[in-house]
């Protein structure tokens, strides 16, 4: 199998959660690549997540403000500055923000899916020596029971409008390889936790919250299980795949690291008794539990082997230490938080009926 050799890599929501950690690893791994971000920095995206790699590398790293579903720049990009890989990242990815907002996810991860995809099928015409890389989620898989994992032939069965988005852009992709022979890859991955994660996500929220001494709010009974997945080894698993997954072909990324809700914080308030303490006493003080979320889905699970078998790729932090770097990190930026998280406060969102606190 060839691989795939970028030179000019279009990361869409490079300066997400995510997306910025993408953005560091490519101009790292690679000091002959170039990487153009485009990102609507919308409350979310933030130029302060790229802050250290716009000064390291002003001549291989361009920022662009903007909208995937903008045609007119879309084009422009793939036109002035010869893109021959996209990373495809910009999304809205809150599963309660979609509840209290679904057109808001149609418009960015259908439409602003197909705009890109047109956009590379317009630029690059029948090349093969390009490559375009779709990032989803495992929520488009629905919820499992207690046992079994997400694979790659699991049937779509999505919860949420977000998930319901999700699935949308995915199979514009397929369609996209199938019908016009756009190079294309996917991946699904599990939950992501690390440092530069806005304050709405469980893990920093969790954190922010408990610093200020508020309640720990935890949807139903917390029994709730995700799969986790330290952010740097996602950015590593999409850069294997962008050089080595085969066309069509779609990986699962997942570090076998299955947690209830309610366990994850509780160590996450161990975690800050040893880090922070409190004196007004232990964190799990402050642990309440809050009506559930509608259409709460009771587990997610990836199965990688995959990945792991056809590109070699492993996780390499674990679920333990990366808890404690992503802590610890949060700890010592706190101007962070408080330079991006705006107008929110932690505010439970995605209720259908009148909102209370919350998430988890």
């Amino acid at each position: 199998m060839s691989e795939h050799r970028p030179r000019v890599v279009l990361v869409t929501g490079g300066a997400g959660f995510i997306g910025c950690h993408v953005v560091r690893h490519l101009l790292a791994s690679d000091p002959a690549l170039r990487v153009i971000t485009l990102d609507a920095l919308t409350y979310a995206g933030h130029r302060e997540n790229l802050a250290d790699v716009l000064a390291a590398h002003p001549q291989r790293h361009r920022f662009v403000h903007g909208d995937i579903a903008d045609r007119p720049l879309v084009a422009a990009l793939f036109a002035e500055e010869g893109i021959d890989t996209v990373i495809h990242l910009a999304a809205e990815s809150h599963v309660d923000r979609s509840i209290d907002g679904p057109l808001a996810f149609v418009r960015s991860n259908v439409l602003g899916t197909a705009v890109l995809l047109e956009a590379a099928r317009a630029a690059w015409g029948r090349r093969q020596d390009v490559r375009f890389h779709h990032v989803s989620t495992d929520e488009v898989f629905g919820s499992l029971g207690e046992e079994g994992r997400f694979t790659e032939e699991t049937p779509y069965d999505p919860s949420s409008p977000y998930s319901a988005s999700k699935a949308a852009s995915d199979h514009l992709v397929r369609a996209w390889h199938r019908t016009y022979g756009l190079p294309a890859t996917l991946s699904n991955c599990c939950n992501n936790y690390g440092p530069y994660q806005f304050p709405e996500k469980l893990i920093p929220l969790m954190v922010c919250r408990a610093l200020a001494g508020e309640t720990l709010p935890v949807y139903g009974s917390g029994r709730q299980i995700r799969d986790w997945l330290y952010v740097e080894d996602h950015a590593r698993a999409l850069a294997l795949i962008v050089r080595r997954g085969q066309p069509g072909r779609t990986y699962h990324i997942g570090a076998r690291e299955e947690h209830r809700n309610l366990e994850l914080v509780e160590r996450l308030c161990d975690l800050l008794d040893e880090l922070r303490p409190d004196p007004a006493g232990p964190h799990r003080r402050l642990i309440r539990f809050v009506a559930d979320r509608p259409g709460h889905d009771y587990r997610y699970a990836i199965d990688p082997t995959r990945l792991e078998r056809e590109l070699g790729w492993r996780p390499q932090v674990s679920f333990a230490e990366g808890l404690r770097r992503t802590v610890q990190w949060y700890l010592e930026r706190q101007d962070w938080v408080a330079a991006v998280r705006g107008a929110y406060r932690g505010e439970r969102l995605g209720l259908l009926a009148p909102r209370g606190e919350g998430p988890a």
